[in-house]
């Protein structure tokens, strides 16, 4: 007879979140016993952060074997990235947006390097999870990863990216209130197993985000959580084995909005859109989601971007080919009839879409 299994997990070893952390990385490697190193920098990160990262390294007589900015996701062009790394290399590390985070993690996921994780900006929760938003074919495609060694927060830097950035964290955070209500229906209709361990970390993760007091997206308070919980929620998924607990049918529209539109927005940003959307149509926490969004300032910088109706009602209708082997709301069409009229009707909506 077979015996269930205990979760037998990856979590990152290296974790720090605070003012100055850039300056100490060095440090941390060398605690680590990462002795040479490969680094990644995003497009002009260089000229910003290069001279404090090296002399960390220098200080910490830590080898720079090779470092570089990217600006590619195309996974054909990684894949000769990877296989120019240096053998000797002990950890590659990605510094920047999610671009480079995953170029870096997923060039150690084909040559099974430690991974450290140095996102210069909240714009989602990519920096600690274990798959790749990659170009596969012209299109941006989700693959598997490496989870990261190590996690290295400069709250400074993120304070200093600007706001679009940290709204952008925001939809991608307040997204675990949808994706784990879609979770929870595919558990009752039968359609997946609720990892309740899981679960309870991605909603302890938001629950603590959005109880947050603030008077601005810059307070360290503020950015601390924000970046603490995007963490946690890639963990959730780790012990899940998969994104339910952070992506959902909210996920699955921005999606399909990033096959449809010319120039995609930033996805924590159509990601925040579609989780008020999908909160209504869940009738699930849309206060809170609605609260969050108002009070950052998130729906005030929405309303500046001409989106436009149509864009999103295509995406509702394209979403279900995303993953079809789910079972969110998103789903079933009375529920994408639901929120198609919510576009149309909701006062939000009115305030934000162009005909």
């Amino acid at each position: 007879m077979n015996q269930p299994q205990a979760h037998r997990i990856s979590i990152p070893s290296l974790l720090k979140v605070g003012k100055g952390t850039l300056n100490e990385i060095g440090v941390f490697l060398k605690e680590n016993h990462f002795d040479q190193v490969v680094i990644y920098f995003g497009n002009g990160l260089i000229r910003l952060f290069g001279d404090t990262v090296f002399d960390s390294l220098h200080q910490n007589a830590i080898t720079l074997l090779h470092s570089e900015e990217l600006d590619t996701t195309d996974i054909d062009a990684i894949v000769k990235i990877a296989f120019s790394i240096s053998s000797k290399t002990d950890a590659i590390i990605g510094i920047g947006g999610g671009k480079v985070i995953d170029v870096a993690k997923y060039a150690a996921f084909l040559r099974k390097i430690p991974f450290i994780s140095v996102p210069t900006s909240a714009s989602s929760d990519g920096f600690s999870s274990s798959s790749a938003s990659l170009l596969v074919n012209g299109k941006r495609t989700s693959v598997p990863a490496r989870l990261a060694y190590g996690i290295i927060i400069d709250t400074n830097v993120i304070k200093s990216a600007p706001d679009p950035f940290i709204y952008s964290g925001i939809g991608d955070l307040i997204s675990k209130i949808t994706a784990l209500y879609d979770w929870l229906y595919e558990h009752q209709q039968g359609y997946s197993t609720l990892d309740d361990f899981a679960y309870m970390i991605a909603k302890k993760a938001v629950n603590s985000f959005v109880r947050t007091p603030f008077t601005s997206i810059k307070d360290d308070l503020f950015l601390k959580e924000l970046v603490d919980s995007l963490a946690m929620s890639g963990i959730a998924n780790e012990m899940a084995g998969n994104s339910a607990p952070s992506s959902g049918s909210e996920h699955l529209i921005s999606h399909a909005l990033d096959k449809l539109m010319d120039v995609p927005l930033l996805h924590g940003i159509q990601v925040g859109i579609a989780t008020y959307l999908m909160s209504k149509v869940q009738n699930h926490r849309w206060q809170r989601v609605n609260t969050v969004l108002t009070d950052t300032g998130f729906w005030s910088y929405t309303k500046t971007l001409q989106l436009k109706r149509e864009d999103f009602e295509k995406a509702i209708d394209l979403a279900p080919t995303i993953k079809p082997n789910r079972h969110t709301f998103i789903h079933e069409e009375k529920y994408r009839n639901q929120a198609k009229m919510l576009l149309l009707n909701d006062p939000i909506f009115k305030q934000i879409f162009s005909e």
